[in-house]
Formats: structure tokens, sequence, C-alpha cells
């Protein structure tokens, strides 16, 4: 449930969008890259979201379709646009944006709360939402109602997916957030995004706050010095995935497909942190974000690469 758009992403990397002569255009949208990462795993996955009434909605549509993610709950808002991304691309960490058809509103920012299927919300194994869903009314309180009709049923997972630009200052989204914590058995993050959550910056401390307020599964995205999870069973440390960057900007998405496959799959927190960094570093390799979601064959075939490699240098996997 979230944020929905179309990616435009330029052919020619490394130089500016004055520069580029040619882009490629893409859906994108954090959890609508999420459920398409699922889908790509062979999970049945739906989409709830708005987009403007224009051709970039109907791609939308056409699109989500075509990954096999369920565009039921997908609606126009009359009037609105379909938001617009444009990216540039400075490998390996410099990927500004420039949003487009969000100001004042975003087309998915008009999800209602007297709109949604609150039996299908119920019934999923996972449901998934965003802290970008939180920013703005009435998406802010159709999230929150969504997540206290779920009650914690199944897994229900929070994306902190802190972005500055839409929020009037960190401290209002720190207290919106604290809202929807407690609704949640999941929760994931970078350091930054913690911080707005809980207020903490140190890894261990973040995941202990989550803890504290009841989720089950905290999980702490530390850049360079990999992955921490920690849950029932303990804390777990996965170092990050060598890979040679070409975009970003879907690393994170690719994460989350792969944590739901994981968990829905019932395999232990260090296996999933693993295939998860693997599938978030092969995107990171890839020009696109939704089209380059990898299939379970290509994160395992990845995976043993990356461990035979670290066994063959004396380190380990």
């Amino acid at each position: 449930m979230g944020r929905v758009g179309v990616d435009i992403y330029p052919e020619q990397v490394g130089v500016g969008l004055d520069r580029v002569r040619s882009f490629g255009k893409f859906i994108g949208g954090s959890p609508t890259n999420v459920a398409v990462a699922a889908a790509r795993y062979g999970h049945s996955a739906a989409l709830i979201t708005r987009t403007g009434e224009d051709p970039f909605g109907a791609f939308v549509h056409s699109a989500l379709r075509g990954f096999g993610v369920d565009d039921r709950f997908v609606s126009p808002v009359p009037g609105r646009p379909t938001p617009v991304t444009f990216c540039e691309i400075f490998p390996p960490d410099d990927f500004p944006l420039y949003f487009y058809g969000r100001d004042p509103k975003a087309a998915d920012l008009e999800i209602d709360a007297a709109e949604l299927d609150y039996d299908a919300i119920r019934a999923a194994d996972i449901f998934w939402v965003t802290v970008t869903g939180l920013c703005q009314e009435p998406s802010r309180t159709a999230t929150l109602e969504a997540l206290k009709a779920r009650g914690k049923r199944g897994i229900t997972i929070i994306d902190l997916d802190y972005r500055p630009m839409f929020w009037e200052s960190r401290d209002i989204a720190r207290e919106v957030v604290a809202q929807a914590l407690p609704y949640a058995t999941v929760a994931a993050g970078n350091l930054d995004e913690w911080d707005t959550a809980v207020g903490r910056t140190d890894p261990r401390s973040a995941a202990t706050a989550a803890r504290d307020i009841g989720i089950d599964l905290a999980i702490v995205k530390q850049g360079p010095k990999g992955v921490l999870a920690v849950d029932d069973s303990g804390e777990v440390s996965v170092p990050p995935v060598p890979v040679d960057v070409v975009n970003g900007l879907g690393a994170g998405d690719a994460f989350g497909g792969a944590l739901c496959h994981g968990l829905l799959s019932g395999w232990d927190t260090e296996h999933i942190m693993r295939f998860a960094n693997t599938a978030g570093a092969i995107v990171a390799s890839r020009l696109s974000c939704s089209d380059a979601m990898p299939t379970q064959e290509e994160v395992e075939a990845k995976l043993a690469a990356t461990a035979a490699g670290a066994t063959s240098t004396g380190g380990s996997s």
C-alpha cells in the first residue's frame, strides 16, 4: 500500500539531465517495486494505490499486470497527474531524484480509508505499508486505519522510507510514525530512517527501541557495514555483497521483496538477510528498479558466487 509513479531513467550514465539524450520508462514507487519483486518470486501480490486519470496512469495498470501484480485496488484521481520521477545516475553513490506531479499532493496520497477493502487487508499473508504513505491526508488516516483493521495479523511490515521533502519536519514524521509502529510485526530502514522512527542513531539501540514497542523483527540497514536484524532468536549481522553499482535506487525495494519471500518461505533470519542483501546488490548493478527485480535462481547463483569468492580469498561467506 502506498506510492506509485513512473520512473524516467537516463540511458546515459554519469552525466546530468541537461546532457542526457534518451531515457527509459519504468513503473516505480517503493511499495510498487516491492510488490513486483514479490511477484517475481512467484507470490500473489496486489497493490493499493491511486494514479492520475492519464496515459501514465494507464501505463501503471498495464505494467502491474505485466508483472503479475493485481491492480484491482488501483484507482484514478480526477484532476491529478500520475507522478513522474526523473533521476541522474552518478555511480557508485550519487542518484539525485526530481519529483514531478507530487506538489501540492500526489495522487497516491489520495487513498481514502472509506474505500479500502479491509477484508483483503486482513486476509493477506503480508501487509506492507510505508512511512511516505503517512505524510499527508487522507493517505495518513487510511494507512493507520488499515493497520488497525489488520490488528497485527500475519506479517505486517512498515518500510520506514523517510523522505524529508514529503514532510514538514522530522519531528512531525516521528510523531506520526509512532502511531503506526505498534501495529507492525516487522520494521526496516536505514539509520536515518530509524532516527526518524524512534529517535536513535545507534543500530542496536534503534533495534532495541523497536523491539520494546512490540516489533518482532527489526532490520537496520547500515550501508557499507551491512545489515543488522534482531528478533526473538537474537541478533544477526550480515556483511554487504560486493557489486559494481550502476543505479542504487532500487536496491532497498529488491531487499524488501526478498524479505517478503524469505518470511513467507519460513527461512531463518540469517538466510533471509543474506538473500535480501544479495537481491539488493543485483538490482544495484542494473539500470532500472521494477524491471530489474531478480528471480530466486538469480539470487541463489549470486549467493553461491559470493560465498565461493569469500572462501577462495580466505574470508567467510
